[in-house]
């Protein structure tokens, strides 16, 4: 049961944890119970009232006082929450048209934004459920303990009206939005990523299948790939007794009837086998950062496009990207390439899982900002000098020439478009580089 549901409940536990759906429903149903229990409590209790300052409630008898502190509070809190969030969304708005509209999720998925409408919407809750209680007939009640909860909810509503407004005026900032995009990719690399690289780390050895792979199973639908259970598939694949290999890596799309798997001895995959492997690929119409480290860095790529285009001309913004890039794949290469090859037994591969490699994450973290960054100095600079960050903290030498002939590449389409003297500074630059190289080369042997 858990092997076949697995997936669709990862998945839907993910886009509920990074909505406005489960965490403000959650202090919704919370404070509007407890608004409805306390009240109903108080009223079979009437001690407790005993120890509510009379300054506070001098006629805890008339509960007219109870409805009108109620109301208050609640058409209080309802519009403020209108009136804030479409300011919000107004900001996410302008935010998306400058930077990127990729970065809304992040917005959405911010706790601190689902903790103050939970918190105001519970407020709102609590209050609707206790007003019945303070009623004139048959016998007049004042819940007055539950309206002290009222009081209490009020101004820490206030509280974090003020801490929101402290948090989204930091966060529309465009170093804290990159920032945060290279947090959360920087989580998924170490998810799927666990162990480090070790020196001289050696690649993973080419596996063969046993038998050729001439069967196909078509995607279901069209959409990006955004969750793979490797797991599921290996015990499938040694359950049906077939070996597969994906055809399409996370991130990238697939369309309805384009082959996302091929596999061995296709009498053995029934319909409803074919059915039980594709549930174990998630599909859906947006990329997300489960397993999607690629999805991290075009966000930030596009952020820096956008800075370096001419209708916006933010150079400062752009190398903030190359910054926090930097990074990123800092953190890819300090860890062990994920696995492609699964074997079980282990000597029979079963299933064959394509991730990128680095030139194809350099590419992406690097190429375009490179190619439209080639007479600006200084995004070209800091494109070097990023290089050279990454290449400081790597002790394997065809790493670092990887990353030298990245720098050669970045000096000769610059080679033309800036002054000499700024093209010096590219030299010297790529020369330390390149001594670092030859170093490692001689002690390497």
């Amino acid at each position: 049961m858990n092997l076949r549901y697995s997936p669709f409940l990862r998945a839907t536990l993910y886009a509920l944890r990074g909505g406005f759906l489960v965490r403000p429903l959650m202090i919704v149903l919370l404070l509007g119970a407890g608004g409805a229990l306390l009240s109903e409590w108080e009223e079979r209790l009437p001690g407790i009232r005993a120890f509510i300052p009379q300054t506070l409630f001098p006629s805890q008898a008339d509960p007219q006082v109870a409805q009108v502190i109620f109301t208050i509070i609640a058409t209080s809190t309802m519009t403020v929450v209108s009136i804030v969030f479409a300011i919000l969304l107004m900001t996410l708005t302008l935010a998306s048209t400058q930077f990127s509209p990729r970065i809304l999720i992040s917005f959405v998925r911010d706790r601190v934004t689902q903790w103050t409408l939970g918190v105001f919407l519970g407020t709102f809750s609590y209050c609707i459920a206790a007003l019945p209680a303070a009623r004139m007939l048959p016998n007049p009640f004042a819940p007055v303990v539950t309206v002290l909860g009222a009081m209490l909810l009020a101004p820490l509503c206030v509280g974090m009206l003020i801490y929101f407004i402290f948090h989204i005026s930091n966060a529309i900032s465009v170093n804290n939005i990159v920032d945060r995009i290279r947090r959360e990719t920087e989580l998924v690399i170490d998810e799927l990523m666990p162990e480090r690289r070790r020196p001289a780390h050696p690649p993973e050895p080419a596996g063969v299948f046993p038998t050729e792979l001439k069967e196909i199973i078509a995607s279901r639908q069209s959409g990006y790939i955004r969750f793979v259970d490797i797991r599921r598939l290996r015990a499938l694949a040694k359950e049906y007794r077939v070996c597969m290999r994906l055809e399409r890596r996370v991130g990238h799309f697939i369309p309805e009837g384009v082959a996302l798997i091929r596999f061995s001895q296709g009498d053995r995959i029934t319909h409803e086998r074919a059915l039980e492997l594709l549930s174990a690929i998630e599909i859906g119409p947006t990329r997300t950062m489960q397993q999607d480290v690629e999805f991290g860095v075009v966000q930030i790529v596009d952020i820096a496009l956008r800075a370096i285009s001419p209708a916006v001309n933010d150079p400062t913004t752009a190398i903030s990207c190359v910054d926090q890039l930097s990074g990123i794949l800092i953190r890819w290469i300090d860890r062990a390439p994920p696995r492609t090859l699964y074997y079980d037994p282990p000597h029979i591969l079963r299933v064959a899982v394509p991730w990128i490699g680095l030139d194809g994450l350099l590419d992406l973290a690097f190429e375009q900002i490179r190619h439209y960054a080639v007479a600006d100095a200084g995004v070209s600079l800091r494109l070097m000098r990023a290089l050279g960050d990454i290449a400081s903290t790597v002790s394997e030498p065809q790493i670092r020439k990887i990353l030298i002939e990245r720098g050669r590449q970045l000096l000769a389409g610059c080679t033309g478009k800036l002054q000499e003297g700024d093209l010096v500074r590219l030299r010297k630059r790529l020369s330390l580089l390149e001594a670092g190289v030859a170093v490692e080369d001689k002690i390497g042997g």
